[in-house]
């Protein structure tokens, strides 16, 4: 076995060797002097854990999502497991979910002792709702769809299915804060909505981070006894539960980004669209079907290529920070082998899998960057 490392370091070396990257902390981040002079608040009041600042970042977040409830905890990871746990979920119980989606959502449903089943993807990227019903047995106790990408899955579609067959519905909603489908923002579609504060989320902080939003008041409690040991106050203990609290100094970041974030966001989806203009009239690339409906938030700019591996080569080496997310779809990876599935059992997800590439459209992207991936991708296809 290969020596279990930090492969993250080599990560953020290799970041900034692009003249075009994802990673674009430095430049959000350009004021963090600022920040710093809200944390001396924080270390001034020893209110390092569960803080001021979270209770108020709990709050900004449920005005703008439109919760009645938010619960910050210790990252989004922990966000799902979290919420399935509070729901009851169990050994032996089956959780559904999409084999097209990053390492975390299936490992939250793993380590809550569920068995994932996974459903294949429909062209838009997300879990296709139709082929859900074929997967529902009497174990399934949960539903976790995706917002693949900031792109909300559609909403009336999985409140059908929840009320049909009255499983709760779990939204993975950790690259899709702000979107929103048919009017209805992502993280209140079911009972429940998970976000994460990963540093490259589109709300983000400066280490691991992440929220739960609910209108259900007994969910509610039981998550804000679980992430705090299952305390009720300082000796009384309700329930063995864990640490998954938010740090008082991540909310600060947070506070601090939120008043920033309808704005980025805006430029995040301009800079979508710029380049959804360039690379639409490339016939050897596929884009998902864009809706007046949808809001999407893209965290990741996503597209199908033909000759993804290559393209993906040529762009690097000319300086863009091209990626695959992610070249494996779940139920092929090592840790899935106990669940016996195999290739070829989801082939929408496989062929996503093979064939996706991500370009950077964040807000510090500029029009002239745009289109200078824009007019590569054409020359490597047409020169």
């Amino acid at each position: 076995m290969n020596k279990i490392r930090n492969f993250l370091p080599e990560q953020y070396d290799m970041d900034q060797l692009y003249s075009i990257k994802h990673n674009y902390l430095s430049e959000q981040f350009s004021d963090y002097k600022n920040i710093f002079e809200k944390i001396e608040n924080v270390v001034l009041n020893n209110d390092f854990t569960l803080g001021r600042e979270v209770d108020e970042f709990e709050q900004n977040i449920s005005s703008m999502i439109g919760s009645k409830y938010c619960i910050a905890v210790g990252s989004g990871t922990d966000a799902i497991r979290l919420s399935l746990l509070a729901l009851g979920i169990k050994s032996e119980d089956e959780v559904i979910t999409t084999p097209y989606t990053f390492h975390a959502t299936v490992g939250a449903i793993a380590t809550a002792g569920a068995k994932p089943v996974f459903v294949d993807c429909d062209e838009d990227f997300n879990i296709d709702v139709e082929k859900i019903r074929a997967a529902i047995t009497e174990k399934t106790k949960a539903i976790v769809p995706v917002h693949w990408a900031g792109r909300p899955v559609d909403p009336q579609s999985f409140q059908k299915i929840s009320s049909e067959f009255s499983i709760p519905i779990v939204e993975d909603a950790c690259h899709a804060i702000l979107a929103s489908r048919s009017g209805i923002n992502a993280g209140t579609i079911g009972q429940i909505g998970c976000f994460s504060l990963h540093p490259l989320k589109n709300l983000n902080a400066w280490g691991d981070g992440g929220f739960i939003c609910t209108d259900d008041k007994a969910i509610e409690e039981k998550l804000r006894l679980m992430r705090n040991h299952g305390l009720e106050s300082r000796d009384s203990c309700v329930l063995f539960g864990y640490n998954s609290r938010l740090d008082t100094l991540q909310a600060v970041v947070a506070n601090h980004l939120l008043l920033k974030l309808p704005n980025l966001t805006k430029k995040r989806i301009k800079n979508a669209h710029m380049l959804d203009k360039m690379l639409g009239k490339i016939k050897q690339i596929s884009l998902p079907l864009r809706s007046k409906e949808i809001n999407e938030v893209f965290h990741l700019y996503c597209f199908q290529a033909k000759n993804r591996d290559e393209l993906v080569e040529f762009l690097i080496s000319n300086g863009i920070d091209a990626k695959k997310h992610y070249p494996i779809p779940m139920h092929l990876q090592k840790a899935a082998t106990y669940l016996g599935y195999k290739k070829g059992d989801f082939p929408i997800a496989e062929r996503l899998a093979d064939s996706t590439i991500s370009l950077p459209v964040h807000e510090f992207v500029s029009p002239e960057q745009i289109e200078k991936m824009g007019n590569l991708v054409r020359s490597f296809y047409y020169g």
